[in-house]
């Protein structure tokens, strides 16, 4: 599609540039439109404000040094040198612009001694191209926007839904090495995230210059802003593997539950990738990722280990990225994994704790909140002082006894 657009905008920019700018050799017009229209998806009305701002940098560069210092093959040089250092300050990075000053100071430095009007042909070549470049990526032959992100985000669905089912197995299993291969797998993803990127940003583009391509707008949108997520879905993703794999290099086991969580953690992707591109109904997408909840919510029950709550937190943290790409807001997304995580628990979670022959446990007793009011059951009755001192136990030590001496017969009782 781009080699097309490409030969297209050089055809339609020269066959212009020879009917309405006089004679002479056109050149940088085809150059222009060819330029705008090769470079990367998304930065093309970009590209082309560049190559303008270059051309007219290296003119007024070359016509000012000119000026003062003439022409010659040193002052040649110093004219690019000092382009190229101007439009280096002016972005802080190479680009169209930087190339666009550093040739246009070529041309102006050796051909205006010897040509006159050099200048303005330049920039009017310049802008023409990159107006042809434009309006043949927006007008003449639009990409399809929808079909430019389907293209660059299915790698990305296919490695997180294939890296959370071997996730599952390895837990299923007992596999150290499964895991550590998702989890390697999962790492190298990122360049299939930067690249996804990077196709957002064009279709963006198309979607805002394309008056064909509005009417799918809505969906883009949505497309959008599902695709937005995967970045921390990845994240998240690659902690589970992470926990799994230290999970069975100590040797904690999980329960059934919570690998079959993961499995249905996968399938919710896998059905996203294919709402996303069919425009399809989320609701399945949700029930989904609720299901998976509630079976990591059972899993919970059975009292995890340190490894095991692990991977259960970042479960329930992959769901709610999951959630929030169907369109569900943070808000939203939290309140339904809470929601799925307390059925499990008033389902699954067990009344009192058995003993070891199967007896029935003892109710566990709730913890005293101030706010219900439990405190106020809490404090000692208050008792008299003649219920204290009755209950207190007889002082039983021989020195600490209240002696009683009678009174004596020859000694007069006292008045």
């Amino acid at each position: 599609m781009i080699s097309l657009q490409a030969g297209l905008a050089a055809a339609v920019s020269a066959f212009l540039a020879q009917r309405f700018l006089g004679p002479g050799a056109h050149v940088f017009a085809p150059a222009a439109a060819v330029g705008t229209i090769a470079t990367a998806l998304g930065q093309r009305a970009r590209r082309t404000f560049e190559l303008l701002g270059g051309v007219g940098l290296g003119i007024v560069v070359a016509d000012t040094f000119r000026l003062w210092f003439g022409a010659g093959p040193w002052q040649t040089g110093a004219i690019v040198t000092l382009a190229i250092a101007c439009a280096l300050l002016l972005t802080g990075r190479g680009g169209a612009l930087v190339g666009q000053a550093g040739g246009t100071a070529v041309l102006v430095a050796t051909l205006a001694p010897h040509e006159r009007n050099v200048e303005v042909p330049r920039i009017v070549d310049a802008l023409l191209g990159g107006a042809v470049g434009l309006a043949v990526v927006a007008l003449l032959l639009p990409i399809d926007p929808i079909r430019v992100l389907n293209r660059f985000a299915s790698p990305v669905f296919a490695t997180l839904a294939a890296q959370l089912r071997q996730v599952a197995r390895a837990l299923r299993d007992g596999d150290e090495g499964t895991a550590t291969r998702a989890l390697d797998a999962l790492r190298a993803a990122d360049d299939d995230v930067g690249r996804l990127n990077d196709s957002l940003s064009g279709a963006q583009e198309v979607i805002t210059l394309a008056p064909a391509r509005w009417p799918r707008r809505m969906q883009f949108e949505r497309y959008s802003e599902g695709v937005q997520h995967l970045r921390f879905l990845l994240l998240f993703t690659r902690a589970l593997a992470r926990w799994a794999a230290l999970a069975e290099r100590e040797g904690e086991r999980v329960p059934a539950a919570l690998p079959e969580s993961i499995g249905r953690l996968s399938s919710a992707v896998e059905r996203l990738g294919t709402d996303l591109r069919r425009n399809g109904d989320p609701e399945q997408v949700r029930a989904l990722t609720g299901d998976s909840v509630e079976r990591a919510g059972r899993a919970w029950c059975e009292r995890l280990g340190p490894y095991g709550s692990a991977l259960f937190t970042n479960l329930r943290t992959a769901a709610g990225e999951l959630l929030q790409a169907t369109g569900c807001t943070p808000q939203e997304a939290n309140r339904m994994v809470r929601l799925a995580v307390a059925k499990a628990e008033r389902e699954h979670r067990p009344v009192g704790r058995g003993g070891p022959d199967g007896s029935p446990g003892v109710a566990r007793a709730r913890r005293p909140d101030r706010r219900r009011g439990d405190h106020r059951a809490l404090r000692r009755p208050r008792r008299s002082r003649a219920a204290i001192g009755s209950a207190r136990r007889p002082v039983s030590a021989p020195w600490a006894a209240r002696r009683v001496i009678p009174p004596r017969a020859d000694r007069p009782a006292r008045r």
